[in-house]
């Protein structure tokens, strides 16, 4: 049980529920505390995914690994929350939609960027969330965050039909919604969000529609070097003492080829457990876990 309790559920979020019912569902299985690691909007669908127990401490390491998503854009419409449940705001032209303007757009929107969220998102504003206020028809102006976007790629066209499908690879703190819109913006032919789908994060992929996988705390860092410590070493962490360097194992899980650093920490286990994380230069960042003592 203490696997599963301190573990990371994979999970497939379905279109219209909201991410944190879906973490509700979970908890009701086990008495244990829960959060999400980066919410879906209740339109998208994919990976959402579930951290339990001590994992809850290892969520702010899941922000800067790479998120990939298969995503729909209708051309010819923006809605106030860039999405299809969303009400028309603007009309755009059609007549420059074309194979080549929207590669040279997309091509244009690749690394770091500044990036508007949307009025319809978490961003606070005066300590409220931006959505709250969208939703009550007051005007919200958030300011550009620095995102950035690896790769993009066009899957399909059906300007006929005024929608196109690509894939991206992007860092947490992206939004595809933002990113139909600027794309509208650029071609002047507006846009917004159908479908999105999100596919991986980092190591973890999307499981089956209706299941769950579950992925151990002990086994789930595979992105962070790790350190096995001695029973003489675990002793002097847990005394806060900054332990001498020692051999270090490189991860298991390597990004794609120029996507940033995301500086992950240290993992250090002790008896096939992992324990805290540390910084590089050996001191204890945060405890993750208390290992079973020895008998």
């Amino acid at each position: 049980m203490s696997v599963v309790r301190n573990a990371l559920w994979l999970t497939h979020k379905p279109a219209g529920e909201p991410s944190f019912d879906m973490v509700a569902r979970s908890t009701a299985e086990l008495d244990v505390k829960a959060c999400h690691g980066g919410a879906l909007d209740p339109f998208a669908t994919g990976l959402l995914i579930v951290l339990m127990g001590q994992a809850t401490r290892v969520f702010h390491l899941l922000h800067s690994l790479p998120k990939t998503y298969e995503a729909t854009i209708r051309w010819g419409e923006e809605t106030d929350n860039l999405d299809l449940t969303g009400k028309v705001v603007a009309r755009g032209d059609l007549t420059g939609l074309n194979e080549p303007a929207l590669e040279q757009a997309l091509q244009a929107m690749l690394g770091w960027q500044e990036q508007v969220p949307p009025a319809y998102s978490n961003k606070r504003v005066g300590g409220e969330r931006a959505w709250r206020k969208a939703q009550r028809g007051e005007a919200v102006e958030l300011a550009p965050a620095r995102v950035y976007l690896h790769d993009a790629r066009w899957v399909s066209h059906d300007l006929a039909a005024q929608h196109s499908r690509l894939t991206l690879t992007c860092r947490g703190g992206y939004y595809v919604r933002s990113l139909a819109r600027d794309l509208g913006v650029a071609l002047g032919a507006r846009a917004h969000l159908t479908a999105l789908h999100r596919t991986r994060i980092g190591p973890f992929a999307v499981p089956p529609l209706g299941e769950k996988t579950v992925v151990p705390l002990d086994d789930a860092l595979t992105w962070c070097p790790t350190r096995t410590l001695s029973d003489a070493e675990m002793g002097e962490l847990r005394q806060q003492l900054k332990l001498p360097p020692s051999q270090v194992m490189a991860a298991t899980w390597e990004l794609p080829d120029g996507f940033p650093n995301p500086d992950a920490p240290l993992v250090v286990k002790h008896l096939g457990h992992v324990v805290a994380l540390l910084d590089d230069t050996g001191a204890l960042l945060a405890w993750l876990t208390q290992p079973p003592r020895q008998r």
